[in-house]
């Protein structure tokens, strides 16, 4: 039996990819479905922090298990920027183009381009609160390839591919990225704990 869950994202972009890696046993709606329009604020210098006041916001307010998440790119050069920022990184406007080119900006003279993404999801399921990670290396290429994806996808190279997270498309990137690593925890404690 299906069941429903919360995603707390507006993102459809990440709506579908999360759906897609639960179907058929869950069935995720996200923020636009049960009708919060909120942009609820990430005020938290960590990525763990921001995951856990959106999960917190659609539960003491639609009193809906629910799951969030934050993602950031880590980039080693940086020390570890955007990090927190990384979808902000070139400003509120939220640009992914924007925001990959002040990183390849940022780059331009670094010989160390590894980097990582890194998914924290929390969840709030019957009112108490779960962590799960996950970590994906790689390095951030010198200009943009392909057009599946979004975020830092056309920039991004894991380990073990001659492709970027655009080029690869969405099947193989749902198997071996962050997020889906992440959530593949998620989903083990989700079968264990049966809502």
């Amino acid at each position: 039996m299906e069941h429903k869950i919360v995603f707390a994202t507006h993102n459809e972009n990440k709506l579908k990819e999360v759906a897609a890696l639960l179907s058929p046993l869950y069935h995720v709606v996200g923020l636009n479905d049960i009708g919060c329009h909120e942009d609820i604020p990430e005020t938290e210098n960590t990525l763990e922090g921001n995951a856990y006041l959106k999960s917190k916001y659609v539960y003491d307010h639609y009193g809906l298990d629910c799951f969030s998440d934050d993602t950031g790119l880590e980039v080693t050069a940086l020390h570890g920027e955007p990090g927190v920022f990384s979808a902000r990184y070139a400003g509120e406007g939220r640009n992914s183009d924007d925001n990959m080119a002040k990183l390849l900006r940022e780059l331009h003279d670094k010989t160390d381009r590894s980097a990582q993404f890194r998914t924290v999801i929390s969840l709030i399921l019957k009112g108490e609160e779960h962590h799960f990670d996950g970590i994906v290396r790689g390095n951030i290429i010198e200009e943009k390839r392909g057009r599946a994806g979004f975020g830092y996808d056309p920039i991004f190279q894991p380990i073990g591919y001659a492709e970027t997270f655009a080029e690869l498309g969405s099947d193989v990137k749902n198997e071996i990225s962050h997020r889906a690593i992440a959530v593949k925890k998620l989903i083990r404690f989700l079968h264990d704990h049966k809502a």
